[in-house]
């Protein structure tokens, strides 16, 4: 590496938070940027090591060469470790803002982790900013058509790839516009819309066609000589409680959606937590960004319900490096709501028990109840004022009416998992990402997505 004791001399920094009391009051990005000459010094910090488990399969899902690429940044030669990154890496721009960074995890410095996910924001952002980024149009063509079903983070990253081994691509998206999750299910301060719509753009100048507004009719996609489902997993886990069904109660997905076209039209949302008080049940990223959208739409109150007790601080025994460590964390929303309410939201091992609801059907309060492993404790009910209950409690599977539509029958999780194990699931008809897998990493499912359109391929070539 160009800087062996770079790790010693220069101390982590990752790209601050901008303040709450900021940032609050807008839905623009979460974070700032550090300096070039405080980028490359923090790729300086990588090490050479002997077996760079950031890019094995416990670090990295899509297998970044990281060590290379950040041995190039630190050494200012920031076109070629962007060309080293982009290697691997289909989206930069997405995994940068919104990717876990498993890899830092599996990092040989462990809690003094390089900074790999800044560092490959830094190189994507001045690939744009510089011009390095133009389209790259396949200079001959297959003449095989593949549909894309889905424009989410595995369709998006099929319809790259396969486009760009020369077939012709088009992408069928029954919203109003491309991204799937990335556009709707993760808020704009996570990840700007516009950063989005610029990768969409790029594509279709490459020759990657969008149809919007559209639900896949497997009749009408015969006409292609392939087609890959990428659905994602959008059936959520509902709550068997009485008066699921009262006003005021909506699904995380539905919630956040209506935030963020809300945000792009400049109007109010159809779903609000203004002057609301707040329940979140699920204690994962989607509740998070529930806290975070709620604090910024004006809540009275807001409060997260988790069924799991807290998660140690501290790695244990049975969760040793280089695995992703399961401690406790306190994310941006999170933040926020201390700031805003002088707590943390959160509240272990609870969950709703009743809904209350008004004459009109409204909610008006929820009834908590204490568990002891997946079991109420009797005499633990506790009521709290709710005007808003939002449900984030993860996702059960693909929906089942695509799975009729295309006559696939799913796995027990809920997902169009092939026999097998592979993306085909017969003749001319394949899956990726989590509408295969089932919910997962917006990572996992970027290198899913490619591995499928490599199977594309395959098949194509005959």
């Amino acid at each position: 590496m160009g800087k062996p004791t770079g790790f010693m001399e220069v101390k982590r920094a990752e790209n601050p938070y901008r303040s709450e009391a900021e940032r609050l009051c807008d839905f623009r990005d979460l974070h700032l940027s550090l300096p070039a000459d405080a980028r490359r010094a923090q790729a300086s910090r990588c090490m050479n090591c002997g077996v760079p488990f950031c890019q094995s399969d416990f670090g990295c899902p899509l297998h970044n060469l990281i060590p290379e690429w950040n041995d190039l940044l630190y050494r200012g030669r920031e076109r070629e470790a962007l060309e080293r990154l982009l290697q691997t890496a289909p989206f930069p721009e997405f995994t940068g803002r919104v990717c876990p960074a498993l890899c830092e995890k599996a990092c040989n410095l462990e809690s003094d982790a390089l900074t790999n996910r800044d560092n490959e924001l830094y190189l994507i952002e001045a690939g744009f900013a510089n011009g390095w980024i133009q389209p790259r149009i396949p200079r001959t063509r297959t003449g095989k058509r593949v549909a894309v079903v889905g424009s989410g983070p595995s369709g998006l990253a099929a319809a790259d790839l396969l486009n760009r081994l020369g077939h012709e691509v088009t992408v069928i998206e029954r919203a109003d516009r491309p991204g799937g999750l990335l556009m709707y299910g993760i808020p704009n301060m996570k990840l700007p819309k516009e950063i989005v719509e610029r990768r969409v753009r790029l594509m279709e100048a490459e020759g990657v066609r969008f149809v919007l507004n559209a639900e896949a009719d497997p009749g009408a996609l015969a006409e292609y000589d392939a087609v890959l489902l990428c659905g994602g997993a959008k059936k959520p886990r509902a709550l068997n409680v009485e008066n699921a069904g009262a006003k005021g109660v909506h699904f995380a997905v539905d919630y956040l959606t209506a935030a963020t076209k809300a945000v792009l039209s400049g109007g109010e949302p159809a779903v609000t937590a203004k002057q609301k008080h707040v329940v979140v049940v699920g204690g994962g990223d989607t509740g998070n960004d529930c806290v975070g959208t709620a604090l910024r739409q004006g809540c009275n109150s807001v409060v997260q319900l988790e069924m799991m007790p807290a998660p140690p601080t501290e790695r244990t025994p049975v969760n040793p490096w280089p695995e992703w460590p399961r401690t406790l964390r306190t994310d941006y929303g999170q933040l926020e709501a201390i700031h805003r309410q002088g707590g943390d939201p959160r509240t272990y091992e609870t969950t709703v028990k009743r809904i209350i609801a008004d004459a009109a059907g409204g909610i008006t309060a929820v009834e908590t109840v204490r568990l002891k492993g997946f079991d109420p404790i009797p005499g633990t009910e506790q009521t709290l004022p709710c005007g808003l209950l939002l449900i984030a409690a993860g996702f059960v599977g693909c929906e089942t009416a695509t799975a009729e539509r295309f006559n696939v029958a799913l796995s027990p999780r809920g997902a169009m998992m092939p026999p097998d194990g592979s993306h085909r699931i017969r003749d001319s008809l394949f899956s990726a990402g989590d509408m295969r897998t089932g919910q997962s990493l917006v990572v996992r499912a970027l290198a899913d997505g490619r591995a499928a359109a490599m199977e594309v391929h395959e098949y194509l070539k005959g």
